[in-house]
């Protein structure tokens, strides 16, 4: 069976973007700094990449100009915008909500939501996540693009793994059923 998983790395202080969007800080202390983490051997685990219209952008304009990043997966990019599809990403228009139930139903490995916080609140709220994977980089940004937003309901998770590597902490958590 698929799963969804959120793998995504906040600030102590619970954002994933500075105020400007940018993502420079996103690294460790240095005190490590050969440990690769746990990226690798989740990235080899999905086939599915989801991600919304800015951080598509901003990996295709500013960290990943001369090639998609995720050639070797299937991956959505969700967007108002009318744009043409291409052999390595499909541009939809459709509810991310939808668009999972679509992609669960067919057969294959697991499915990344690669970000941004608009994408991950709306499947917080269908609660079609099924496994958080947040890497809790050492830096205290003060501001930014949170992470989560305020929900009007609660969220009970289970902590499966917990590992940490030049001063990052990966949490790793699934939906805790009552």
């Amino acid at each position: 069976m698929r799963h969804v998983i959120l793998y995504i790395a906040m600030s102590l202080d619970g954002y994933i973007a500075d105020t400007e969007g940018g993502v420079a800080w996103l690294r460790g202390d240095g005190s490590d700094p050969e440990n690769e983490g746990s990226y690798a051997a989740f990235y080899d685990s999905i086939d599915t990449v989801i991600l919304g219209y800015k951080t598509y952008r901003q990996i295709a304009t500013e960290l990943s100009p001369d090639g998609w990043i995720y050639s070797d997966k299937k991956s959505y990019v969700l967007t108002h915008r009318n744009l043409a599809s291409t052999e390595e990403i499909t541009f939809t228009q459709k509810e991310p909500s939808e668009l999972l139930s679509e992609l669960k139903n067919n057969g294959g490995g697991n499915i990344w939501i690669c970000g941004g916080a608009e994408i991950v609140n709306q499947l917080l709220e269908s609660d079609q996540i099924d496994r958080y994977c947040i890497s809790i980089i050492p830096t205290i940004l003060g501001d930014g693009v949170p992470l989560f937003h305020k929900h009007s309901a609660e969220y009970k998770l289970q902590l499966l793994s917990t590992r940490r590597y030049d001063g990052i902490v990966d949490l790793v958590y699934e939906r805790r059923i009552p």
